[in-house]
């Protein structure tokens, strides 16, 4: 076990700076809040899990090296970021095409679970700047003498105390989502500030040079 984990006085330092980064929003966890809004807890809670599992790769992608590759060679880095800033802008463009459903006692079918699992997937994925965190983050609470798998499960950690955090935002957005299924004019309000939050996000992206960033 000394093997996968720091000794405790890191550990503990690790823990305490990664509740803090966790519940501290970022990119996938505005991802989840406006899904939750628009769409439920169901859809939310579907999002913390393609979100999730995008941090892991990139967690994993840090401990061997795939950060190392975005911090000295621009080209990787640019041609990721813009692929998740593009993928950003689709998200929103598909947004604001859905129409308004009726006015009923019945609440519009969700968007299948899988699409927003996958959606969440490619937003948390096609963020290299999340991988360099990581690779700048990690190294920090490592032992002397850890190799890759201490790195790795120290990224699982943390991602699963992100996915934590993240289903209570899930949760506490979805709350509010029933008033916009029997609204007609909340729905379109909602489908505006959806579509145009994910095409600021995706153009924020793209247009930001730092590759530094929380998840």
């Amino acid at each position: 076990m000394s093997n996968l984990l720091p000794a405790w006085p890191l550990l503990l330092a690790f823990l305490i700076a990664s509740f803090v980064l966790a519940v501290t929003p970022g990119p996938g966890v505005f991802y989840i809040v406006t899904r939750s809004v628009a769409q439920g807890r169901r859809a939310g809670l579907a999002s913390v899990g393609g979100v999730a599992v995008g941090n892991l790769c990139n967690a994993i992608g840090a401990a061997v090296g795939l950060a190392a590759l975005f911090a000295i060679s621009s080209v990787a880095f640019t041609v990721v970021k813009y692929a998740g800033a593009a993928y950003l802008i689709y998200l929103g463009v598909q947004a604001l095409r859905t129409k308004p459903t009726a006015v009923t006692d019945e609440a519009p079918p969700p968007a299948p679970a899988a699409r927003i699992w996958r959606d969440g997937f490619f937003v948390a994925l096609l963020n290299p700047k999340t991988a360099v965190f990581f690779a700048a983050f990690l190294p920090q609470f490592i032992g002397p003498h850890a190799g890759v798998l201490q790195t790795v499960v120290l990224g699982a950690l943390f991602v699963a105390m992100a996915a934590t955090t993240d289903t209570l935002y899930a949760l506490a957005a979805g709350s509010i989502a029933p008033l916009l299924t029997r609204n007609r004019s909340l729905q379109s309000a909602g489908r505006y500030f959806v579509g145009g939050a994910f095409i600021g996000l995706g153009l924020l992206t793209a247009l930001t040079g730092s590759r530094t960033s929380n998840t």
